[in-house]
C-alpha cells in the first residue's frame, strides 16, 4: 500500500492525481492486477473522467452544487452536509486495472480527488493486487 496527500485549495474541486497514482502503482511493482485508489474521509471523494477538458470537472463541480446546494437547511448543523451527500454521490474509491506495471486508463481518463469540503489536507491510498 502506497499513500500520498494532496492539499486542496478551494471548497469544491477536482484535483487531478493521476500522476501520483501511477507512481504508486509503479512503486509497488506489480505486473497485472488492480489497483484500489480509496481516500478514508466523508466529505470528499475519487473519481474517474475526462482528464483532457478542465471545463469538465468544473462541470461536475457546478451541477453537483445545484444538485446538493450548501444553502440547503439540514439537520447537521456543521455546515458541510451538503460536503457529505456529494462524497456519497462520487464515492470514496475506484478500482483500477493494472496492465503492464501501470494503471489502465482510457485515452481521456483521469483519476480525481473530488473535494467538497476544503480548502483541506486529504490522505489518498492506492492498494496493489495481483
Amino acid at each position: 500500500m502506497r499513500e500520498f496527500q494532496v492539499q486542496t485549495s478551494r471548497r469544491e474541486e477536482m484535483v487531478d492525481v493521476t500522476k501520483q497514482v501511477r507512481e504508486a502503482v509503479q512503486a509497488e511493482g506489480v505486473n497485472d492486477g488492480i489497483a484500489l485508489v480509496y481516500t478514508p474521509h466523508t466529505t470528499c471523494g475519487i473519481a474517474v473522467n475526462e482528464g483532457y477538458d478542465p471545463a469538465v470537472a468544473r462541470d461536475v463541480i457546478e451541477h453537483l452544487h445545484e444538485l446538493v446546494p450548501q444553502e440547503r437547511r439540514f439537520q447537521h448543523t456543521e455546515g458541510n452536509s451538503d460536503s457529505h451527500i456529494k462524497a456519497i454521490l462520487v464515492g470514496c474509491d475506484a478500482s483500477l486495472p493494472v496492465v503492464d506495471g501501470a494503471p489502465r486508463l482510457g485515452r481521456w481518463q483521469a483519476v480525481f480527488l473530488c473535494e467538497f469540503d476544503g480548502p483541506r489536507e486529504r490522505l489518498v491510498t492506492v492498494t496493489v493486487s495481483r
